[in-house]
């Protein structure tokens, strides 16, 4: 009868099989999974290669996106800013004469340039009809 350690042939040996590259259920820390996600988001990035460099699944990373977003609505951070900065440019008018004599000033217009749009709103424009016309070339835009 044949011994229980010889392999089907008989020669006595046992094949053993080394596995390179990572093992399963590597431990990543947070700071790695920032990198990741980091990279992913980079503008042309695509999400594929940057799983396939760092040797993860696609889905994996996916999933860590998914987390990163979560994780910054539950911290209060918009996805998208709610307000535009009003930032004033410099006039190059005259002088404006000052004292009893000097003319009333008329309110001068906003301009606002959003998304490579400008807007000038003019004083008593109705709120509710500017907000959509922003939120609408904000919209444009993306």
């Amino acid at each position: 009868m044949d011994s229980v350690n010889d392999d089907a042939k008989g020669v006595g040996y046992r094949r053993i099989e080394v596995l390179t590259g990572p093992g399963r259920r590597r431990k990543w820390s947070d700071d790695d999974k920032a990198r990741v996600v980091a990279e992913t988001l980079a503008p042309g990035a695509v999400v594929t290669e940057v799983a396939r460099r760092w040797q993860i699944s696609p889905q994996q990373v996916f999933d860590w996106r998914r987390q990163a977003r979560i994780g910054a609505a539950k911290e209060g951070v918009p996805a998208v800013p709610d307000f535009v900065p009003i930032v004033p440019e410099p006039s190059v008018a005259a002088p404006e004469p000052v004292g009893p004599t000097a003319p009333a000033r008329a309110t001068a217009p906003i301009e606002v340039k959003l998304a490579g749009a400008v807007l000038r709103v003019a004083p008593g424009t109705d709120m509710e009809l500017l907000t959509a016309v922003l939120r609408a070339i904000r919209a444009s835009a993306t």
